[in-house]
Formats: structure tokens, C-alpha cells, sequence
């Protein structure tokens, strides 16, 4: 088979060490752990001025030309170099704070990216997560991966507000449509968010979202992800606050989502009551490539239960909780603090933030959870806003 090859451009041009300097330190960090994978960062700057976007909590929001901070090949390097990539099994993501990968003077280094990782046998899961706009040629080149288990999220809000998605949503769902029309080798996700009341959980917009299900191996849905810098920029901006508060964690009213799950019902005998419809990214990533989900949110049954039931079986066959030693020892190499406790829903440490949890969690293919930040019933570590006050 020949191998698909995009279309030549001049390389984005690589800041020296002074400008870097120049930009917060969390920015300059190439690599951050996320609960979704290991994040690969290595392109800086975008012009879609999403009013939402995580870009404001690093000083990003006003760089709107992309550039790099190292080579293509430089950055792979360290990403399997890195203390906590573990090759086949930690999951990856590229290109998902600071700019969208299908620009087009980016998505020569996605493409380019996704080769080196490629090339190298790695079987992890790479997440790509765009809301631009994806060709027919893109999806040749996407296809053309044999090793890495790809998927692309495409981002879809449907939000019409031009101060807060100044990106029309038609974008999106295009590309939504060509990619699953021509996938082969990798899945799509629709990636619906963020959901936010009153600006985009209508029953028109839901009924939009249901309708672009069908163009997808599995839908995500989430809410805002509101913190102080965002609300200062849509306080900046005349933009209208959605909730008075602002949160550690992604908003998600229960109000919101009993809407969405109701309107995505399908009882019927196949399996799959609610579309397939997912809550966390990656029990949609797990189900589109038909694999137990790798941050083992089998233990968190009131997070299953609109799961298919076929899923489900792969993730409980999957699903084993580590003995307390194991739990224990791993834990303390990482730093952790106080007891350890291993419960039929998560690992509970202590002293640790999230990179190290992260690793432990995907190492495990088990919740690991910090005691001080309690995931509350049915909350599915989301914040507590537009939920009744936990008991």
C-alpha cells in the first residue's frame, strides 16, 4: 500500500530560548499529564478565540499564530523518554492546549507527529481533538497508521453566541461527517461540549447533537470548564457569565444531563440504551476501538450505568483492583503520603497531584482518587454547581 503523504509546507518556525522564556512556565512545559493521556504539546498559538478555552489559563489566548517550541522529532523523543510513559499502554494526546491540530500550518506537524509515533510500533492510544476543518486527503493520511490505535474527537458545542464560539459549529460537524465516512484505521468521537445551560442544552440543540450521533463511533459529552481566568475573560469581554461561581472541575448540572440522557434513550434489545453515549472521554475512546477503558471506571458503577452492555463486559473483564501492597508500594515510589486505601471503586492516596495519580491510574487500569478532592455520587468528578448539596 502506498503511504499516504500531505501536502508539503514550510515547517512552522521554532522559538529560540528567549522567547520561550517568555511564556509562562506551565506553557513552555511540553509535556502534561492529563486524565486522558500524556499530553504532547509542542505547537503554541491559535486564531479560533474560543471564549471557553483552557488557552487563558496559561497567557496563551493573545499568541493566535502558531509556533513551535521544538521539532517534531524532538518532541517524540522526550514524550517516550519521559518518566511516565510506558510504551503500548499509556495513552497519548496531541496537540489539545494550546492549538487545534488541523490548522493548516499545524497539522503538517499532527500528521508528521503521528508518523514518528508510529513508526516506532507504539500501540498506545493517541487522542487527536480538533473542531477545524478535516478533508477527505486528511482522512488518506489518518488511515494510513498501523500501529497506533488513533482517534479523533471532533469538537462540536453548538453554541451560537459569536463572543463565545466565534467558530461556526457547520465546521465541525462536517468534519465529523467526513471523517466517519471515510475511516479505516482510526474511530470517531463526537466530542459535545461544553454543555452549558441556557446557552446550548435546548431541545433543538440536543436534538442536533443526536442527529450528528449517528455520524460517529461514540458521542462524549461534558460541561464548562470555568475557572477564574475564564470568567474574567467573558467578564472582560461583556460576555454572559454562566454560573456565578467558578470550579476546580468541569460543570455539569444534573438538570443539563437528565435532559441529554433522556432524549439519547433507546430502549430496545442491541445493548446500547443511550446511543452509545458516554461521560468520560475515555470510556468513548475504549468503545469505539472496542478495548476495556484504560482509566478503569468500571468501579464507578453510577458512571456505567448508560453504558452498552457489551462494553461493560470488556471493562469488568478487565477490571481488577491491585492488592494493598501493590497499591501501597507504587503509591510511596511516586511520593504519597498518610495510608492508602484500596476500595471497590478506587485507589484513595494521599500527597499526590494528578500527573502521579494519572500514572498510577493507567498503570493499574483503576480509579485512583485523592482523599483530600472526594468524587461524590453520581457527580463523576465533576464540580458540585447545579447538584444538590452533598450529604
Amino acid at each position: 500500500m502506498t503511504t499516504a503523504v500531505p501536502r508539503a509546507r514550510r515547517p512552522l518556525p521554532i522559538l529560540n530560548a528567549e522567547q520561550i522564556g517568555q511564556l509562562k512556565p506551565e506553557l513552555a512545559e511540553v509535556i502534561e499529564y492529563r486524565k486522558s493521556g500524556l499530553s504532547l504539546n509542542h505547537i503554541v498559538g491559535c486564531p479560533l478565540d474560543c471564549g471557553y478555552c483552557v488557552r487563558h489559563l496559561f497567557d496563551n489566548f493573545e499568541l493566535k499564530t502558531p509556533r513551535a517550541l521544538m521539532s517534531d522529532e524532538a518532541a517524540v523523543a522526550l514524550l517516550t523518554g519521559h518518566q511516565y510513559f510506558r510504551p503500548h499502554r499509556t495513552p497519548i494526546q496531541l496537540f489539545n492546549r494550546a492549538t487545534d491540530p488541523m490548522l493548516p500550518v499545524v497539522k503538517q506537524h499532527t500528521f508528521h507527529t503521528l508518523r514518528l509515533l508510529d513508526e516506532r510500533g507504539l500501540t498506545n492510544h493517541v487522542l487527536v481533538i480538533t473542531r477545524w476543518r478535516v478533508s477527505p486527503e486528511d482522512c488518506q493520511v489518518l488511515n494510513s497508521y498501523r500501529n497506533i490505535r488513533l482517534t479523533v474527537l471532533v469538537t462540536h458545542s453548538g453554541i451560537d453566541h459569536p463572543g463565545i464560539e466565534p467558530v461556526d459549529s457547520a465546521i465541525a460537524a462536517a468534519s465529523l461527517q467526513t471523517l466517519h465516512r471515510h475511516a479505516e484505521h482510526y474511530r470517531t468521537v463526537l466530542y459535545w461540549r461544553p454543555i452549558v445551560p441556557g446557552l446550548n442544552d435546548s431541545d433543538e440543540h440536543i436534538r442536533r447533537a443526536l442527529e450528528l450521533s449517528k455520524h460517529a463511533d461514540a458521542t462524549v459529552f461534558t460541561g464548562l470548564f470555568f475557572r477564574d481566568e475564564i470568567a474574567a475573560y467573558y467578564k472582560d469581554h461583556g460576555l454572559p457569565l454562566p454560573y456565578e461561581d467558578t470550579a476546580r472541575r468541569k460543570i455539569m448540572p444534573e438538570e443539563s444531563e437528565q435532559r441529554i440522557l433522556d432524549a439519547f434513550r433507546r430502549p430496545d434489545d442491541r445493548g446500547e440504551p443511550y446511543g452509545p453515549l458516554f461521560r468520560k472521554t475515555s470510556c468513548g475512546v475504549a468503545y469505539a476501538h472496542k478495548v476495556p477503558d484504560y482509566n478503569g471506571h468500571y468501579g464507578i458503577q453510577d458512571l456505567c450505568d448508560i453504558c452498552p452492555v457489551a462494553q461493560l463486559g470488556l471493562c469488568r473483564d478487565a477490571w481488577q483492583a491491585p492488592s494493598l501492597e501493590e497499591a501501597t508500594e507504587a503509591a510511596r515510589a511516586l511520593g504519597a503520603t498518610g495510608d492508602v486505601e484500596v476500595n471497590d471503586r478506587a485507589i484513595i492516596v494521599s500527597g499526590l497531584n494528578e500527573p502521579p495519580r494519572y500514572f498510577l491510574q493507567h498503570g493499574f487500569g483503576y480509579q485512583v482518587h485523592d482523599r483530600d478532592k472526594p468524587h461524590r455520587h453520581r457527580r463523576h468528578g465533576r464540580a458540585d454547581i447545579g447538584w444538590p448539596a452533598p450529604q
